[in-house]
């Protein structure tokens, strides 16, 4: 609901479980309120005297909870929009225009946003306004649309005056909120331990987030949220902010000497820049916005559903993902057709729906030194090209995808040597490769063209059911050779427009194609892709111990049909580690259940193991997909881990040891969300492991509150169980 006071100048953005409030004095746009619902018609203009109550003129403009802050007001922090005139004046004084109310929420020109197309949700109402710099004739739009349990913001840019403005802040959103007392969240990782969680205390300081990779990257999320200290998984005020976008950014919290706190998130000024041309627009990708009282959790659970149900187009957005092999870890680039339909007979045997044919079937893709842009098929392993090996996989009643990597280029390729320009590089330095490769110029509309034009042939080739789509490595040199050198800094920004054309593109043209994002593993794992691709590959770590971490964060904002989770060799490829089928299994329950191993070097008891895995699955993947999914016990504190699923008939419980412990005591675990008076029973299947006990009938009741204690069937190090209750009544 949005409602506008005149009188007192107050717009009251409101949902079940937020108010947002704003407020308009001497042509400044004010946040007062950002929490949870008030009672509607609340008038809280009797705030506004209190920020007035400082001796000066810059302490008033510091003291202000601005919407939008920008330099020459007054404001010392960071700008969230900054132009540039042609005389070099960075001063922006943008004052309240005008507002309207739309019945919908519109497309965002050429960026993906929630709610739009086929994902549009019933209400939707959207607020604009609009605020002027009179002198130079800039104009910035900010939409806010309420979207049930969250509050998606962005940024139009306009230049209505007679010289060109440079664009050097651009941030999607941001508010302030009247105290010091936060920690700041993120997801910080690296590639193969990618998004775990830190709390970091704010105190007095500034805390700034950020990519400047050209992707959101390994290092850090796009998303970055405030709390409490004494904010739980459960428990307490949360504030998120996500970015609906896959290139570099920026989020910062900043505390004011008056210990208020602004957070923002958007483009990062260091890696983004714009000339905007008069009567030129400019759009900035949206960020959405989540408050809740409930914990971590909570906030979780709104981003879940919003993602997987308002964000993700594609018509596999709802529906059950087929149970794959992916050769890779099988072969690496050592395989042929026969190789490969081996390993599918073998796949199908065990109840396995589709096989993903991943890198070296073009060109003369023998190693990762060559080749990457000839996207034609290697006639020496598939003779019989594309449509061969997948109407064989097809005849064993399995569905055929295959790996890609578009957005890059092998200095030994056809590609580069009719195309040296083509790549992203600076004139007079030396090109930096990243695993043998160059990174082609995207933000070109002939190298986008191309990429449309192969790949619609490629797709079309064959019965091809599911696309892996990789990047492999980051911008060093983010220079075009067909921008001029005034241009330059939106080179980045323009890539990731053309990439989104591309995908659009594709997208549209394939809608049966179930495609999977993945940058050397999670390096790209965002809103922005998962508009156009409802899963990602999570990390190319798939040790089922660090996986538990990598998974667990990563589900602080994305739902668990968003990550790819596949039960890979031991000793593990990545780290050495071996762990047993079971463990392996269960955790990867927790996302797009997969295989990714030689099936023939497995023992005939992993074999069974991983066919009952397979007919588990095939049971409880909609519960994994479509269920609430809730954080129980966090590997990032103790040396357990669980996590549930639940939905209106079962309960799915997962639960995981590390490291053994001598004479244990065993540890309960408090199921949430659950109803209190009905009824629940475990599974059959898994209560013959357990004592008789548990073969009794449990209240909801008694599972959240008194909990259910874990008893181990098994010693050593890496162990799990997961738990089926069934509502009974």
């Amino acid at each position: 609901m949005i409602e506008y006071n005149e009188k007192s100048g107050l717009f009251h953005l409101s949902s079940d479980t937020f108010s947002y409030v704003l407020a308009v004095r001497d042509g400044r746009l004010l946040n007062l309120y950002y929490g949870d619902p008030l009672t509607p018609g609340t008038d809280l203009s009797y705030l506004l005297s209190s920020y007035y109550q400082v001796s000066s003129f810059e302490q008033i403009e510091q003291n202000l909870p601005l919407e939008l802050p920008s330099v020459g007001t007054g404001w010392y922090g960071d700008p969230s929009v900054q132009a540039i005139g042609p005389d070099g004046n960075n001063i922006t004084k943008l004052r309240f225009a005008d507002y309207k109310i739309l019945p919908h929420k519109e497309p965002l020109e050429g960026l993906p946003s929630v709610g739009v197309g086929s994902a549009r949700l019933e209400k939707d109402e959207t607020l604009e306004i609009l605020l002027k710099d009179e002198l130079t004739g800039l104009q910035a739009i900010l939409s806010y649309t309420v979207l049930d349990s969250a509050l998606a913001r962005s940024m139009r840019l306009v230049n209505a005056g007679s010289d060109e403005l440079l664009l050097t802040h651009m941030a999607s959103a941001g508010f302030s909120l009247p105290s010091r007392r936060f920690e700041v969240l993120h997801l910080r990782g690296a590639w193969a331990r990618e998004r775990h969680i830190v709390r970091t205390p704010l105190g007095q300081a500034q805390v700034r987030i950020q990519s400047q990779r050209g992707a959101s990257g390994h290092e850090e999320n796009p998303f970055i949220a405030l709390l409490a200290p004494e904010t739980t998984e459960n428990a307490d005020p949360v504030y998120g902010l996500s970015l609906v976008y896959s290139g570099s950014f920026l989020a910062e919290a900043q505390v004011s000497p008056f210990d208020s706190t602004y957070v923002s998130i958007g483009l990062n000024p260091m890696t983004h820049q714009w000339h905007l041309a008069p009567g030129e627009t400019f759009q900035c990708p949206e960020a959405v916005l989540v408050y809740s009282h409930e914990g971590m959790n909570g906030m979780s659970q709104i981003y879940h559903r919003l993602y997987r149900d308002h964000l993700c187009r594609s018509e596999w957005a709802g529906k059950e993902r087929p149970i794959l092999i992916n050769n890779w870890e099988a072969t690496y680039f050592r395989f042929d057709e026969r190789k490969l339909l081996s390993l599918a007979k073998k796949a199908s045997s065990l109840g396995i729906e589709l096989l993903v044919l991943d890198d070296g079937w073009f060109g003369v893709r023998n190693d990762d030194r060559r080749s990457l842009g000839d996207w034609y098929v290697n006639p020496e392993k598939l003779p019989h090209g594309l449509s061969g090996i997948a109407k064989k996989v097809g005849e064993l009643g399995m569905k055929f995808g295959l790996w890609v990597e578009p957005e890059m280029i092998s200095p030994d390729s056809d590609l580069y040597r009719a195309h040296p320009d083509w790549c992203l590089h600076a004139p007079g330095r030396s090109r930096t490769e990243g695993r043998h490769q160059l990174i082609l110029d995207l933000s070109r509309e002939d190298v986008q063209d191309y990429l449309i034009r192969v790949l619609t042939s490629v797709f079309s080739s064959a019965d091809i059911s599911y696309v892996k789509w990789d990047m492999n490595r980051n911008m060093t040199e983010s220079f075009s050779a067909l921008l001029p050198p005034h241009l330059q800094m939106e080179t980045q920004h323009r890539y990731i427009l053309g990439l989104y054309r591309v995908l659009n593109t594709l997208t549209e043209a394939f809608p049966h194609i179930l495609f999977e994002s993945c940058s050397g593993g999670g390096g790209r794992f965002d809103p922005g892709m998962l508009y156009f691709m409802p899963q990602t590959w999570t990390s190319d770590d798939s040790d089922a111990v660090e996986r538990l971490k990598i998974q667990y964060g990563t589900s602080l904002v994305y739902p668990a049909s968003a990550m790819g989770a596949h039960v890979s060799a031991v000793p593990n490829h990545q780290i050495g580690r071996v762990t047993s089928m079971n463990m392996r299994a269960d955790v990867a329950i927790g996302g797009n259940f997969g295989f990714e191993l030689d099936l023939d070097r497995l023992s005939d008891q992993d074999l069974a193991t991983a066919k009952a895995y397979v007919q588990k699955l095939k049971d409880l993947r909609r519960l994994t997909a479509r269920g609430t999914f809730t954080r129980l016990i966090s590997p990032f504190e103790t040396n357990y881990t669980a996590w549930q699923f639940a939905d209106e008939k079962r309960v799915l419980l997962c639960y995981y040891r590390i490291l053994a412990e001598p004479n244990p005591i065993p540890h309960r675990v408090y199921l949430k969300g659950l109803e209190p008076s009905a009824l629940y029973q475990i599974d059959e299947a898994d209560a013959s492991s357990l004592p008789e006990s548990f073969r009794s009938v449990f209240t909801g009741s008694a599972l959240m509150e008194a909990g259910v204690p874990m008893i181990w069937d098994k010693t050593g190090d890496f162990v799990s169980r997961t738990i089926v209750f069934h509502k009974v009544n």
